[in-house]
């Protein structure tokens, strides 16, 4: 599987602790093996085509576009910031 990420991803990723980025780090993993995992609760973002959200953490949300063969990875950080710009 492809994971695409964009300049924000990036960005937003640089931000997290150590930790929180570990924790992206195994959830991407996760999600590469078994993307309907329940631990990731991925489902559609609501008012948006083809936005999708997963948890990397109880705080820390990751936003992603499904692609030909993978993912595009949007944005991630805290729940609520992030899942207003998606």
């Amino acid at each position: 599987m492809i994971f695409e990420r964009t300049a924000r991803f990036k960005r937003a990723a640089k931000k997290l602790t150590a930790q929180d980025r570990e924790r992206l780090a195994k959830a991407l993993v996760l999600y590469e093996r078994d993307p309907s995992h329940p631990s990731l609760g991925v489902k559609r973002i609501q008012g948006t085509k083809g936005i999708w959200e997963g948890r990397a953490s109880e705080a820390i949300r990751f936003t992603f576009e499904k692609i030909d063969g993978g993912i595009l990875l949007r944005n991630v950080g805290a729940h609520d910031p992030t899942l207003k710009r998606p």
